[in-house]
């Protein structure tokens, strides 16, 4: 049962580290993509946010697959297109041929989370499956923190393009992997649930269509306040890091790469190590709301400084840094939350649904952003971007500021489970 399930775990957790690298990369190599293919920010923000829309696009029905079919396919099958993906985006010559690489990308790797989640649920006991979750997105993270200074670094040794090419590669041997030695449940492997183990019931499968499941999870008023949250937390804190963070800090504060990279790795690593204390912490305290509500009133606040665009010293704009990511990782409480309001057979459908809104965000922020800067853009080039200034720079943080703000007002309508089930 142990190897079964953290071979499981090590295997979709090193998929999801690069679904991570891919979501954020982008921030760090901006003014290469914009020299390469000759595009605004607006499209530059286009070409980010493809990998955003297929991944929201396909959220609900990575839900529905997991649920009926299981994991393990659809994973190996995922490995293989996001491998292809990341080929022909670093051998792209041409703007087209990079958004098509870029979102076959989005398409293998939209299928990651949620999986894994599945998986957890499956091979985890319930009062776990926060700090599994939040063990998840610390792993996720380090894929991302990946995509930040490590990355800047690199690609002082070699191409970005031979950077995406070895990526991958790498994810397709994962997706290999993953069909070699990765199973749905306990029970394909001949063992006993962990409730069984427990000595309790196993949790009924769901009878019925999956359409039939996938209304039910839709129909209930307590799935919906998580995507809201996630949309106007997640989003911005995706969009922010993933994105036009670099190019701020570079052209209003007047970092250089390296440096403006080291903001966006102390972002990321706030929210891996928030997301692993936060799952650890809810489930401990037994609360899932006041730990969100909280969490999210600081994070929102967070954005204030930068608004401001104001000069800190190195150190207190890389502790606002970390701060930042740190309380991001509340809204990852959504997921425990959208589980335990929802049967415990509908778990891929309803973990996938709050998902979608961490996705939908960045893929209406990143161009929405980028098309508020090229309204103030003056001309010139820095690095091979548009010049923008401060003034540019506060009306798109005041965009990101608002949406944070819904997001924060949706806290108030999560349904407090105690971490456990109230549905079955």
């Amino acid at each position: 049962m142990r190897w079964l399930r953290w071979t499981a775990f090590a295997l979709v957790a090193a998929a999801y580290m690069l679904s991570f690298f891919h979501r954020m990369a982008p921030a760090a190599i901006a003014g290469e993509l914009q020299q390469a293919f000759h595009v605004s920010g607006a499209a530059l923000g286009v070409l980010a946010a493809t990998y955003f829309y297929v991944y929201t696009v396909m959220q609900i029905p990575t839900g529905v697959l997991v649920d009926t079919v299981g994991p393990r396919r659809i994973l190996t099958l995922g490995g293989l297109i996001a491998g292809m993906g990341s080929v022909l985006f670093g051998v792209a010559e041409s703007f087209g041929a990079a958004a098509a690489g870029r979102t076959l990308v989005g398409l293998g790797v939209s299928v990651t989370f949620i999986s894994l989640l599945k998986l957890n649920a499956a091979w985890f006991r319930d009062r776990e499956f926060a700090t599994l979750a939040g063990l998840t997105l610390f792993m996720g993270n380090i894929g991302a923190v990946f995509s930040a200074t490590p990355l800047a670094w690199v690609l002082t040794l070699t191409s970005w393009r031979h950077v995406f090419v070895a990526v991958g590669v790498f994810s397709a041997i994962l997706g290999i992997l993953t069909w070699l030695l990765v199973r749905n449940h306990p029970g394909e492997a001949g063992l006993p649930s962990l409730r069984e183990l427990d000595g309790e019931a196993a949790h009924p499968a769901h009878s019925g269509h999956w359409y039939d499941g996938l209304v039910a999870v839709m129909k209930n008023r307590a799935s919906w306040p998580g995507f809201w949250v996630n949309l106007g937390l997640g989003g911005t804190f995706l969009t922010f890091a993933g994105l036009w963070a670099v190019p701020y800090l570079m052209q209003v504060h007047g970092m250089d790469r390296i440096h403006a990279t080291d903001h966006t790795s102390l972002m990321l690593i706030g929210f891996a190590v928030g997301a692993l204390a936060v799952g650890a912490a809810s489930d401990r305290l037994g609360r899932r709301r006041p730990v969100l509500l909280l969490l999210a009133v600081l994070y929102t606040l967070c954005w204030l400084p930068w608004l401001t665009g104001f000069g800190m010293p190195r150190p207190v704009s890389l502790t606002l840094s970390g701060i930042m990511g740190l309380c991001a990782a509340g809204f990852t409480l959504t997921w425990a939350s959208a589980k335990e309001v929802n049967p415990p057979a509908l778990s891929g459908m309803a973990t996938s649904l709050v998902n979608t809104g961490v996705f939908l965000g960045p893929a209406i922020y990143q161009p929405l952003v980028g098309w508020v800067l090229d309204r103030g853009w003056r001309g010139g080039a820095a690095l091979d971007m548009g010049v923008y200034t401060l003034d540019d720079f506060r009306l798109g943080l005041a965009v990101l500021l608002g949406f944070s703000l819904m997001g924060l007002g949706s806290t108030l309508f999560v349904k407090e489970t105690f971490c456990r089930h109230t549905a079955d």
